[in-house]
């Protein structure tokens, strides 16, 4: 819809990290980058499916917290009937309705694809398989290869172009069986995508084309990609890239200046957007937006107190949500994912199971990893062994001398002092939530709103 409105468009691809903290990283990551307004967020399979469940609790978590309409990778890799439907139930369950279908890459340690006992063997058999038992209840990417597959690139010529046609009548294929959108593999010869896409439009396919951009930020993870997917680098491109190979800093800044002349170039020549695969950082991506006008990172937006999903989902319904949650988003989220009904102006149903009193583990979220107990520390400079550190902690925090307290999900950075509470803290009244008493002040106001949107 909004590539036939004729919105520019962009979009990230996040990979699922293999920590807690490394989720818990990419996730403040994505909210700050989400705050852009990208068209969509997908999540990758893992490679060789080997992230299945991480993958699947992120896209729920970027779909119904972060809030933004979340496409999920899944893949033929390792996968028998019965996980692929089990995986599509969940994802169903969670509001989602975009998923990316691939083939996958070989399991570690095989060099070739094949495919498990009663799985498929290609994108194409996934594709009618959504279609076949979902209907058109998920909107179905597929990938495109400019350069064709790295498991049909060939030297000998004439072969190559016979591969590259076969490409192009599976790719159709995938099109004609449900496929609504294509994002390309990785590419860093313009003039090949703007080939790729004539080639597709010769043949029939008539499907939004979105290019894959990947940025370079270092030279080991290019010559991996590049290697891995047999990408065609330019001469010039790959003399400048090899003249900085041990100059981190100048690789980065030529990274940036590269993605953002070639996403400048695929825009003048008709592409609907750009998709970034951002490898989860955030500031190479953001500059190369940035650089093309797509985003302002100088004005970082600021969050509203809460998005609903974008689309799918029992949470469509939702119209308020209690102010003492607006620490723990969450956790909120997490209490009440399976309920089928939420409030729409006043709390009434006491009984509701999902509003009883949480668990201790739940408030102990700062103390569940190392990781998060070094954190903590760093940010109250001890450890709340009695209640008079306690009372302590929320002094200091509403003084704005720390920024957490210590079973919230969102820090207060910038935060003004305010006397009241540090008051009420030293009397040993420990406000969890508080509001300032307003009385016809806009929303976009700078200082008690959203400031301008």
């Amino acid at each position: 819809q909004a590539v036939a409105k004729g919105q520019t468009v962009f979009s990230y691809e996040f990979f699922p990290p293999r920590s807690e903290e490394g989720v818990d990283n990419l996730f403040e990551r994505m909210e700050r980058m989400v705050a852009y307004g990208p068209l969509f967020c997908d999540i990758t399979w893992g490679a060789g499916g080997s992230t299945a469940d991480v993958t699947l609790d992120i896209a729920t978590r970027m779909q119904n917290t972060v809030c933004v309409e979340t496409m999920m990778h899944l893949t033929c890799t390792n996968m028998p009937l019965e996980k692929l439907e089990s995986a599509l139930d969940e994802v169903r369950k969670a509001g989602l309705m975009n998923i990316l279908a691939l083939r996958g890459d070989p399991p570690k340690g095989q060099e070739k694809f094949e495919a498990v006992e009663g799985g498929f063997a290609c994108a194409l058999d996934l594709v009618k398989y959504i279609r076949e038992k979902h209907g058109d209840y998920f909107g179905i990417c597929v990938a495109g290869y400019p350069e064709a597959h790295p498991d049909t690139i060939v030297d000998d010529p004439v072969q190559m172009e016979k591969n590259y046609w076969a490409n192009m009548d599976y790719l159709k294929q995938k099109v004609e069986a449900g496929g609504e959108m294509i994002v390309t593999q990785l590419f860093y010869d313009v003039d090949l995508f703007v080939k790729f896409v004539k080639d597709c439009r010769s043949v029939g396919i008539t499907v939004p084309i979105l290019p894959g951009i990947m940025p370079i930020m270092t030279y080991g993870g290019f010559k991996r990609m590049t290697g891995f997917c047999k990408t065609h680098v330019p001469p010039a491109i790959n003399d400048i890239i090899e003249a900085n190979k041990d100059n981190d800093e100048a690789l980065k800044a030529y990274g940036i200046e590269l993605g953002a002349q070639m996403c400048q170039q695929l825009l003048a020549a008709g592409a609907p957007g750009v998709h970034m695969y951002s490898l989860n950082l955030e500031k190479t991506v953001l500059g190369i937006l940035e650089r093309v006008g797509v985003v302002d990172a100088s004005r970082v937006p600021r969050h509203m107190p809460y998005a609903l999903p974008s689309a799918g989902g029992s949470r469509q319904t939702e119209a308020v949500r209690p102010v003492f949650w607006q620490h723990r988003p969450r956790s909120y989220m997490q209490r009440t994912q399976a309920w089928t009904q939420f409030p729409s102006g006043r709390w009434c149903d006491f009984a509701n199971p999902g509003l009883a009193a949480p668990s201790p583990a739940s408030l102990c979220r700062h103390a569940s990893n190392e990781a998060r107990r070094t954190k903590a520390l760093e940010a109250w400079g001890t450890t709340l062994g009695s209640v008079a550190d306690v009372r302590s902690c929320f002094e200091r925090y509403y003084q704005a001398e720390i920024t957490q307290l210590p079973w919230v999900e969102v820090e207060a950075k910038g935060a003004a002092p305010r006397p009241q509470l540090v008051a009420l803290a030293q009397q040993g009244l420990l406000p969890t939530a508080s509001g300032s008493a307003l009385n016809g002040v806009l929303s976009d106001d700078v200082t008690s709103g959203w400031g301008q949107q």
